[in-house]
Parts: C-alpha cells; sequence; structure tokens
C-alpha cells in the first residue's frame, strides 16, 4: 500500500514538533503534522514559557527593595500589565513563528486543523479530509482539569491567567500542586492579593517533605493566604465579583477564582478506544517503553501518555521515537532521575529520591542546612535557604538533591549530572567549594542530620 506520508503527526507541542522535525530533516521522511490550535504547544504559548516571564516580572518589585537597602536610590512604580502582556503576545509569536519554520525547513507538511483517527494508518481532518500514513504519532499532550460543583463555571485556569484583560485585585488559587503554587507566588509579586485553597494537609505532594513545608513558610510570609484541609463548596457571582462558600467556614469574595487541581491526557475524541488502544483511567495513552500502542503502526509521546509530564521528558521521547522506528536502533526514552524545578519564590529545584522515599528503603543518611542567604540577608529579608543531599549509606552514593533558594533550578541542573553520574558524598565533599555561594553547601555538609 503506497502511503501520503511515513509519518504523521497530531499536536504541534514539544513532542510532536521534536519527532517530526528529526524525522523529516535526519531520516528523510515524508512527515505530515496537524494541530488545532498554535504551534508550540501547552509549554511555550500557555505553559512554561509564559509562565517563567511573569516569574521573572513578579520578582522586580522585591529587586527594587533590595536596591535601595544596597545604596540604590531606585523608586518603583505600579506594574503596568498592559504592557507586559503585549510584550508577552509578541514573544510568543515570535517563537510559534521559530517552530513553524523549523518545522517547514525540514520539508514537514503543516495542517493547522484538529485530526483524529480513522483506522490505524489514516487520519482524518477537521474537513472530513483524510490522509494515510505508515505510522501515526499522537502527541496531544494535557489540559487543566476542573471538577463540576455549583458555579464552577465561573472559573479560570492556567490556559487563561495569561489572557487578563486587567489584572484582578483579589484572587482564590485552589489547588497544591506546582502550578498553583507557582501562579500564588507569581501574582501575589505582581500585586495582587493572593488566597490559596488546598484540600490536602500540605501543598507540593509527592516532593520532599522538608522542602514542601520550607516553601509553604515562604508563600505565608509573603502574605499569601494559604488555607490548607480546605475546599470550595460553590460559587456565586455577585455585585462585587465571585463569592466563594469554603469548607473551612472561611467564605470571601474574590475577582477571579483560578483552579489548578491537575491536568489530564488530550485523548477525548481521538478514536484511539475504537481502534483496541488502552487507556487508563485518566484517558492517558498506554504505551510500551518505545512508546508504541497496542496498534504497531500508532505511537504517542508527551503529556498524553502520562509518563513524566515535563517539557523535556517530551522532547527525549520523540526523539527515542523517531531512532526506534526511522532510524533502525531501538531507543527507550530514560525517565530514571529527572530533575525538575518548580517557580514559587523562592524556586524549588530536585532531583532523585526524596527523604521518604528513601526512608522506605532504608539505609539512608540525610545531610541538610538551612541558613539566611548574604544577599537577601544584607538586604534585612528573614528569607532561608534549604539545601538537602539523600546519600546511601552503603555505597555512599547521593540518591536525592533538593535545593529551596533562588535561582534553584539552575544549581539543580548542574547537580543532576553529578548525580546521574553516580556521584558519592566523597566526591561532592573532595569538590572544593565556590566562596562565598549558596551552592557551597553542597559540598561543606560534614554530618548526617538524621539516618534511617
Amino acid at each position: 500500500m503506497a502511503f501520503d506520508y511515513d509519518l504523521f503527526v497530531i499536536g504541534g507541542g514539544s513532542g510532536g514538533v521534536r519527532a517530526a522535525r528529526l524525522a523529516a530533516a535526519e531520516a528523510g521522511a515524508r512527515v505530515g503534522l496537524a494541530e488545532e490550535y498554535r504551534m508550540g504547544g501547552t509549554c511555550v504559548i500557555r505553559g512554561c514559557v509564559p509562565k517563567k516571564l511573569m516569574v521573572f516580572a513578579s520578582g522586580y518589585a522585591g529587586a527594587m527593595q533590595d536596591a535601595r537597602a544596597y545604596g540604590w536610590d531606585v523608586a518603583a512604580g505600579g506594574f503596568d500589565w498592559a504592557v507586559f502582556r503585549a510584550r508577552l503576545d509578541a514573544e510568543l509569536d515570535r517563537l510559534e513563528g521559530i517552530y513553524r519554520g523549523n518545522l517547514q525547513k525540514a520539508g514537514v507538511e503543516i495542517f493547522d486543523t484538529r485530526a483524529v483517527l480513522a483506522d490505524a494508518h489514516t487520519v482524518r481532518l477537521a474537513d472530513g479530509t483524510e490522509k494515510t500514513a505508515r505510522h501515526v504519532l499522537v502527541a496531544t499532550g494535557g489540559r487543566p482539569f476542573v471538577p463540576e460543583f455549583p458555579g464552577s463555571e465561573h472559573v479560570i485556569t492556567s490556559n487563561e491567567v495569561f489572557r487578563f484583560e486587567a489584572l484582578p485585585k483579589r484572587i482564590l488559587i485552589v489547588g497544591g500542586g506546582y502550578i498553583a503554587c507557582e501562579f500564588a507566588c507569581i501574582l501575589s509579586g505582581l500585586g495582587v492579593k493572593v488566597t490559596q485553597y488546598y484540600r490536602g494537609a500540605q501543598i507540593l505532594r509527592g516532593f520532599d517533605e522538608e522542602a514542601r513545608g520550607h516553601i509553604a513558610g515562604a508563600m505565608c510570609d509573603q502574605g499569601i493566604g494559604l488555607r490548607l484541609g480546605c475546599n470550595v463548596q460553590r460559587i456565586d457571582r455577585v455585585a462585587d465579583g465571585l463569592w466563594v462558600k469554603a469548607t473551612d467556614g472561611h467564605d470571601g469574595v474574590y475577582d477571579a477564582v483560578l483552579y489548578a487541581t491537575g491536568r489530564v491526557p488530550n485523548t477525548a475524541g481521538l478514536g484511539l478506544e475504537d481502534l483496541g488502544i488502552g487507556l487508563k483511567e485518566n484517558g492517558a495513552v498506554e504505551v510500551d517503553g518505545y512508546s508504541q500502542t497496542a496498534v504497531p503502526s500508532i505511537y504517542a509521546v508527551g503529556d498524553v501518555t502520562d509518563r513524566i509530564n515535563l517539557t523535556p521528558v517530551a522532547i527525549r521521547e520523540g526523539a527515542a521515537f523517531v531512532e526506534t522506528v526511522f532510524k533502525g536502533n531501538p531507543t527507550r526514552a530514560d525517565h530514571e532521575l529527572v530533575p525538575g524545578a518548580v517557580f514559587t519564590r523562592p524556586e524549588f529545584g530536585t532531583v532523585g529520591l526524596s527523604e521518604e522515599e528513601a526512608r522506605a528503603r532504608g539505609g539512608v543518611e540525610v545531610y541538610a542546612t538551612a541558613f539566611r542567604p548574604m544577599q537577601s540577608g544584607f538586604a534585612g529579608r528573614e528569607d532561608r535557604v534549604l539545601m538537602k543531599l539523600i546519600v546511601c549509606a552503603h555505597s555512599r552514593r547521593v540518591l536525592g538533591c533538593h535545593i529551596v533558594a533562588d535561582h534553584a533550578g539552575e544549581m539543580i541542573q548542574l547537580a543532576a549530572i553529578a548525580i546521574r553520574m553516580g556521584a558519592t558524598k566523597d566526591d561532592f565533599d573532595r569538590t572544593v567549594a565556590v566562596h562565598p555561594t549558596m551552592a557551597e553547601e553542597l559540598v561543606t555538609l560534614k554530618a548526617p542530620v538524621r539516618t534511617w
């Protein structure tokens, strides 16, 4: 059978674009790609990139306060959201253009439309046109999840937070994951009065317990109204905003309510189940170690598989797919020791085991320190940094590293290289400190604070 394409990709996010471009440019494949919204996916258009730019914007108020403590004669005016948003929109347009241009240079044919699966080798576009392909890659990503409750139609999600016409004066953020906590810190830094509800006992479930507590304390110190063990019962529109009835009795009125209560894979209506492709309870596509589904010609990468939902992981999975299918080099994407960062204020960088995960295995030592960093301490701020290493007591190998500090994301990237290479605590100890820095504490931790 003659196919229209060697590969057809459904989804123009990071994983899909990488796979399409590599298959076309490096393997000479005939590639088509369909994207129903904007090229670049969640990360570029409504996730990592605009969020990080908002993180930068939110830090300048504090930086100017510190500058005065260091002797600079500076005065901050009000934050102009309209100016920032115009620059933000222009930057996202620029990045989308780069993604689109790189695909076109590689020879990928782009369809700006929704596509679904018609059979194992056929995709159907929104206008009814059908395209055939030897292989199909599903890379449709995920979307925010909002539970249904009285008044749920009044809430926004992380998709809409970048589209405010004007910043709200009062916002309620519901959720305790990294997205909720990041936007709580961002909006608070931009001058918004932030309240955050989380139904659990502590924010950032799944991360190191000590780091979670450290960040929660820092958020409260910044004036964020963090309410744990609390959820929304109903929302009603009233004259001066949105009235929220809370489960703990602390009702309030807000200008906006942002729900960040998790994300679900974008698989609805794609036709996957009709072809016998397994889906997990949350709709994620079931794949093997090579990202192949139960239908041999159909693969899936990125957040739609709900493995590790991070942009660099999706990119690695897309590249591994091309190696496997088009270069004859069977390759599994490596999901071990993946570093990550949470862009709260201060940042949280993490790689490897948490103390709780390590404790369940036994035979580990915990090295940790918390201190006031030089820069903010001089300015009179009470910020505290946390540095933590989890070490195997037998092999001395470093099993995990957790940093809560300004620029923790930059630090954890470098620490992750050493840990990925199998560095031991003795290797850290033998490394000469760079002084004066925050990161030097990682190589000067001499005695364990806990053993398990």
